[in-house]
C-alpha cells in the first residue's frame, strides 16, 4: 500500500502537524501543570483520535456530520464546550493559592489520575472536534484507489498521521520539559496558567462560532 498517493499524504500531512493549534496548546498546558510524562500521554490521546476519525471516515459515519446540520452543531458544541472547560480549569488554577501538603501516597495517586485524565483530555478534544471529522471524510479518499480496502487503507494513512504526531507533539513535550524547570515558580506558573487557559478558551469560542 506504499505509494506516491501515501508519500503525498505524508507530505501534507507533515505541514499540518506542525501547524500550532488547540493540540499544541493542551501539551503545553499539560506539560506545565503537570509535567513531561503528563504531556506524552496528552500527546498520545490526541493521536489516537485520528484512529476514530479515520474508521468513521471509512465507514461513512462521518458523512452524518456533513448531511445533519444538527449533528454537526451537537458535536461542534461539545467540542468547543470542552475546550472552555479546559480553559476554565486552567484559569481556575491560576487563580486559586492550594497550599496544603500532600503525602507521600496521596501524591502517587494524584499522579497516576493525572496521568490518565492527561490522556483523555487528548482523546476528547480530537473526537469531539467535528472538523478533524469532516477533515478525514473530504481528504482520506484522495489518496484511497477505486481498488484498495478502504477500511485498511483509511487506517494506514491515520497510522502515518499518529507517527507524524506523536513525533512532533513528544519533541514539543520534551522541550517544554527541559525549560519547565525554569518556569515552574509560582507567579510565572500562574501566568502560564492564565496564558494557556485563555487561548484554550479562545479556541472552544472560534470552533463554536464556526461555520462548516
Amino acid at each position: 500500500m506504499i505509494d506516491n498517493q501515501v508519500l503525498a499524504f505524508t507530505g501534507i500531512a507533515a505541514i499540518l502537524t506542525v501547524t500550532p493549534g488547540a493540540d499544541t496548546m493542551l501539551v503545553m498546558r499539560s506539560v506545565f501543570a503537570r509535567g513531561q510524562r503528563a504531556g506524552l500521554l496528552t500527546s498520545l490521546g490526541i493521536c489516537s483520535g485520528l484512529f476514530f476519525h479515520a474508521t468513521l471516515s471509512a465507514l461513512g459515519l462521518s458523512l452524518i456530520l456533513v448531511r445533519s446540520a444538527t449533528a454537526f452543531e451537537i458535536v461542534k458544541l461539545m467540542g468547543a464546550l470542552y475546550l472552555v472547560y479546559l480553559g476554565g480549569q486552567s484559569l481556575w488554577r491560576a487563580f486559586r493559592h492550594d497550599a496544603r501538603k500532600l503525602s507521600t501516597d496521596e501524591r502517587t495517586v494524584n499522579k497516576k489520575k493525572e496521568w490518565w485524565q492527561s490522556f483523555l483530555e487528548g482523546l476528547l478534544t480530537n473526537v469531539l472536534n467535528p472538523k478533524v471529522a469532516i477533515f478525514y471524510l473530504a481528504f482520506l479518499p484522495q489518496f484511497i484507489n477505486p481498488s484498495d480496502p478502504v477500511l485498511a487503507k483509511s487506517l494506514l494513512l491515520a497510522g502515518i498521521h499518529f507517527m507524524l504526531g506523536i513525533v512532533w507533539l513528544s519533541l514539543v513535550t520534551m522541550f517544554l520539559g527541559r525549560v519547565r524547570g525554569f518556569l515552574i515558580r509560582p507567579r510565572v506558573q500562574r501566568t502560564i496558567d492564565a496564558t494557556t487557559g485563555a487561548i484554550l478558551i479562545a479556541f472552544g469560542a472560534r470552533l463554536a462560532i464556526e461555520r462548516r
